[in-house]
């Protein structure tokens, strides 16, 4: 028996015309000798009736904010939604199917409601229900404590919640569908000359959605590489191939580019602390502020974070009686590549780039696969076309 996970996001659940398109990849996939299991996300966005983000609305302005326990409990709903009208237009064309919620398909998890962690799985019950000739259409985003209360796995729990449902039955592959082609070289909304990229690495993806590309979420690519399931991108309503994401990059067929994609975080807000306290970096963490980029020298820090935290981080700053200065309105841009380690010359590359076209970079960092630049945020989209260009993307 091979088994594959189907991940379908809300654009290709939120109509009855795309719908059909699921249907139609689900069934292909029973052609090609597959026995699916299937995970959904809440029909369509903001606006949808039946979307998360709708749900909370819906609350929010008619009864008020909810406790987190509540919270979850309701966000449950739109991926159940998704999953019984899903699996009954299976049975309805003589497919049996039956709907899960991510409980009852054994995903287990600490009781930390709207961003909750796996603790174990338990596919027994999943398991079964294939054996007899039934596919599984699993709530995606949610799972459930030991003691039975509803979790969800935080944004974009769709995907983590498809990767641990394909770690657990061991499943051949997981293919998550969306409504474009694969992973791009870097956003097509900033950028026009963006092309699929056809074969990528674990970690490629995983930096590529940590530094902020919409791909795929990083916990859900964390899971798949542990396990080395390969995980596909494709296009619900399309029949390219997509992006197929893999543990052995010599076995992918590049285009010669040591840059593999870009990728870019906006509302930056840059931080320079002369004398810093000791201590202050861990006060910070345990105000639940993320540092972005960071470097520390003897005398001064110059770290980054997202400016919803601004204020958050100030008034710690001022009771610290810190000094400091700051630069808002950046944004950071990361070039991503296998390639990158151990060669020379890329980040000289990518400042020369930059300041041909009078960029000023504020502050870099890097890793083996990755070169991270600061920059102002109105000068975002002429970076990220100029190297997307030099790097021959």
């Amino acid at each position: 028996m091979k088994l594959i996970i189907q991940k379908f996001g809300g654009t290709s659940v939120a109509t009855e015309q795309s719908r059909t398109f699921v249907i139609s990849k689900i069934l292909k996939s029973i052609e090609r000798g597959f026995s699916p299991i299937v995970v959904v996300s809440a029909m369509g966005r903001i606006g949808a009736p039946y979307a998360t983000d709708t749900l909370l609305e819906f609350i929010k302005n008619n009864a008020g904010d909810m406790t987190a326990h509540d919270t979850d409990l309701l966000l449950s709903c739109g991926e159940i939604i998704s999953a019984v009208t899903i699996a009954t237009m299976l049975n309805n064309q003589g497919i049996k199917a039956k709907a899960f919620t991510g409980g009852q398909a054994g995903i287990i998890t600490n009781e930390n409601y709207t961003e909750a962690s796996l603790l174990f799985t338990e596919p027994k019950k999943l398991l079964e229900t294939v054996q007899s000739g039934i596919i599984p259409v699993v709530a995606g985003f949610q799972g459930v404590t030991k003691t039975n209360e509803i979790t969800t796995l935080g944004r974009g729990g769709s995907d983590t919640s498809a990767s641990i449902l394909g770690v657990s039955v061991k499943a051949s592959k997981i293919e998550i569908y969306t409504d474009v082609d694969g992973i791009m070289t870097t956003d097509p909304r900033i950028c026009d000359r963006v092309h699929k990229i056809n074969n990528l690495s674990y970690n490629e993806v995983f930096q590529m959605a940590d530094s902020g590309a919409k791909v795929i979420h990083p916990r859900a690519v964390e899971y798949a590489m542990r396990a080395n399931i390969p995980l596909v991108v494709k296009n619900t309503f399309s029949d390219d191939e997509g992006s197929f994401i893999m543990q052995n990059t010599e076995q992918k067929e590049r285009l010669g580019s040591i840059v593999t994609a870009l990728a870019h975080r906006s509302g930056r807000v840059q931080y320079m602390l002369t004398e810093p306290q000791e201590g202050l970096l861990k006060k910070i963490a345990d105000k639940n502020i993320s540092i972005d980029l960071i470097n520390i020298f003897q005398n001064f820090i110059v770290f980054t974070i997202n400016e919803l935290n601004q204020q958050k981080l100030e008034i710690l700053l001022n009771e610290e009686y810190c000094k400091f200065t700051k630069t808002e309105h950046c944004a950071k841009i990361t070039a991503i590549g296998e390639a990158i380690s151990g060669v020379p010359g890329i980040m000289a590359k990518i400042a020369t780039t930059l300041t041909k076209k009078n960029i000023k970079i504020l502050q870099t960092t890097d890793s083996l696969t990755t070169i991270s630049c600061l920059i102002k945020e109105e000068e975002l989209k002429t970076a990220i076309n100029a190297l997307h260009e030099e790097f021959d993307l």
